[in-house]
């Protein structure tokens, strides 16, 4: 299995140099991580948010600590993304026309659910703002499986079609 790993870390890697040891390796000026690193960084990434996401519904019954552990779970496992793709590309996808209006209200909505907990300190409105976020980060999923957005904006105006004729 590691040998499995180790070819196709080499075939990415574009040679036969093993940076299996090395935590960063430097190319070009810049700090790189290596395909696998890349690979350890996004699970590591992903299951942590993940973990705080569901370590947060222990807490559901007080809000505010509910909201800032879903919120930072939630941003963990986005950013979790940017180590594969990384995080110009992922900039540019997130920014890319079919998914501005989602990434906007996402990122607003996290912003305001964090300030009405953090500050303001009102469940109501911490909840309403986690209610819209988990709507945004949906949509904004959906987009990126084809004519996902469709089906799903198709069936829920048929669950509330209130045509009586």
């Amino acid at each position: 299995m590691m040998d499995k790993l180790r070819r196709f870390q080499q075939s990415l890697l574009g040679g036969e140099e093993d940076h299996e040891d090395e935590f960063l390796v430097e190319s070009s000026g810049y700090w790189s991580l290596s395909p696998l690193q890349r690979l350890y960084a996004f699970g590591i990434c992903l299951v942590a948010g993940l973990a705080f996401m569901l370590l947060s519904l222990i807490v559901f019954a007080r809000p505010i600590k509910f909201a800032v552990m879903f919120c930072f779970g939630n941003l963990l496992a986005i950013g979790s993304t940017a180590f594969l793709i990384g995080p110009v590309q992922q900039t540019r996808m997130m920014l890319d026309p079919v998914r501005i209006y989602a990434t906007f209200v996402y990122i607003i909505t996290v912003i305001l659910a964090l300030f009405c907990a953090l500050l303001i300190h009102n469940k109501v409105l911490t909840l309403i703002a986690m209610f819209i976020e988990i709507c945004a980060l949906i949509w904004y999923s959906l987009s990126y499986v084809p004519f996902a957005r469709r089906m799903v904006s198709e069936l829920l105006i048929s669950c509330f079609d209130t045509d009586l004729s």
